[in-house]
């Protein structure tokens, strides 16, 4: 009894060396939390950097509820300092609110900032960094604050539905990370948010889009910042167009006229000082794949060396562009962001920067794991890596320091040794196979709602 309780003794003194949550010890070349917060005036059982790896644990964490988070730290105090909490939410709830957003965004920065400086992100695409841009729509709870500031669309009656978020993200092809994002309100165009992320580009990166956000004043102040576009042509885009060059087969230098009318987000004499012209050189491909219809895309672009940027490097180019819905995919449904929890707008805005900050670790991880083993990034599972960290962090956590370099890599072989299989031109439609359960739509406020019982025995009656 008394070796047994020498062995407790010794596993509660390494537990109590080892980090409060053990991502700490997964993402420590990756995240310095410790600098982005100051230490506390006060001797709280939340602090600011207790706070926010346990928040961070939330995000990861397959339930995402603030009740596992206070729990994990209710065990922590049990085991390191023999002490007891109450294991009320609420005290948690308030340290939440006190983060500073500012500190979570600066964290975001970093991490993206150390990502993009490793070797592992240097792969480029004829030379340029390539930037992938798309959007998407978030839900949030139902609240008072929410819909002020996040409206639900007009076609729903009040009551009846959720507060909608839109947001823009800019993701680095060669690693997939979010650089940047823009969020606002559902009645905010994608486009208008896209112009927020422009200062975040550099001379020389390449924008890669769908056709939303193709338009003449959008290539013009993107080229007159060095930085090139590539996107699909909108399909309004059919008029002011004169033919200059025959670049090769289905390659041409067209010459874009501008309209009469400014766009919504320029100024009459902003709109005067654009020259009346643009040279953009138009690729136009077909898709033809056995078993598919064949589909014919035009892309523009005001990439115009057609021996730096030849003509068959745009169609595998525009084909990587379906990553940005996979990545985005990853984010809403493997990281949990499809639906935030979060009452208040500044709470959403600090639940969405804290869910970017766990996806860029991942990412990170998927691409440490890549270079381990020598295979395509590509190749290795986003929600993989994230069910192997959940199992592999605590064992990090309480290992000697002398294992650690040997259980990372053996995490990192973990990883890589379950390859996403390599299914090229499959096909997988937006369609759910299972129903869902035969309950009623709630089209009226719940106080004014009337359930109908039994409803599986419920018939329309015929009208007379």
């Amino acid at each position: 009894m008394i070796k047994r309780l020498g062995h407790l003794r010794r596993k509660a003194r390494a537990f109590e060396n080892a980090a409060l949550h053990e991502l700490m010890g997964v993402f420590g070349s990756w995240l310095d939390a410790a600098k982005a917060f100051e230490k506390p005036k006060r001797n709280r059982l939340f602090p600011p950097l207790r706070t926010f790896w346990l928040f961070l644990a939330q995000a990861l964490s397959a339930d995402r509820s603030c009740r596992e988070a206070v729990h994990k730290l209710l065990a922590w105090l049990a085991c390191a300092q023999q002490n007891e909490a109450s294991p009320n939410t609420a005290a948690y709830c308030k340290a939440r609110k006190r983060l500073s957003i500012r500190a979570v965004k600066a964290l975001h920065d970093d991490v993206v900032t150390r990502l993009q400086r490793s070797p592992l992100a240097q792969r480029r695409w004829c030379g340029r960094c390539v930037r992938v841009v798309d959007g998407s729509g978030i839900s949030m709870p139902d609240t008072v604050e929410n819909q002020q500031r996040y409206p639900q669309s007009k076609a729903v009656k009040p009551g009846c539905g959720f507060p909608d978020m839109r947001i823009v993200a800019m993701f680095s092809l060669a690693t997939g990370a979010l650089l940047r994002y823009a969020n606002a309100c559902r009645r905010v165009s994608e486009r208008i948010l896209f112009h927020r992320l422009w200062d975040q580009l550099e001379p020389g990166d390449v924008v890669l889009a769908d056709k939303g956000f193709c338009g003449f004043a959008d290539f013009y102040f993107l080229h007159q910042r060095g930085v090139d576009s590539v996107m699909a042509l909108h399909q309004r885009r059919s008029v002011g167009l004169r033919k200059l060059k025959r670049l090769g087969p289905g390659d041409i230098l067209v010459q874009w006229d501008k309209m009469k009318s400014p766009p919504t987000w320029l100024t009459k004499q902003q709109w005067a000082a654009v020259p009346d012209t643009l040279t953009v050189r138009h690729i136009t491909f077909t898709v033809d794949i056995p078993g598919f219809r064949s589909r014919r895309f035009t892309i523009a672009t005001t990439l115009l060396d057609p021996r730096q940027f030849p003509t068959r490097a745009f169609p595998e180019l525009y084909r990587q562009r379906w990553r940005a819905e996979l990545y985005l995919r990853d984010i809403k449904i493997a990281i949990g962001i499809d639906i935030l929890r979060c009452k208040t707008p500044d709470m959403v805005e600090k639940e969405l920067a804290v869910h970017v900050i766990a996806y860029n670790l991942i990412r990170a991880t998927m691409l440490q794991a890549a270079h381990y083993a020598k295979r395509d990034p590509e190749r290795i599972s986003f929600k993989g890596t994230m069910q192997t960290l959940r199992q592999w962090a605590p064992i990090m956590a309480l290992a000697p320091d002398e294992y650690s370099d040997w259980l990372r890599g053996a995490m990192l072989n973990a990883i890589a040794r379950a390859p996403v299989p390599n299914r090229p031109n499959r096909v997988e439609p937006r369609a759910r196979k299972r129903r869902p359960k035969n309950y009623q739509l709630l089209n009226k406020p719940r106080r004014q709602f009337s359930e109908i019982q039994h409803r599986n025995r419920y018939a329309r009656p015929l009208d007379p």
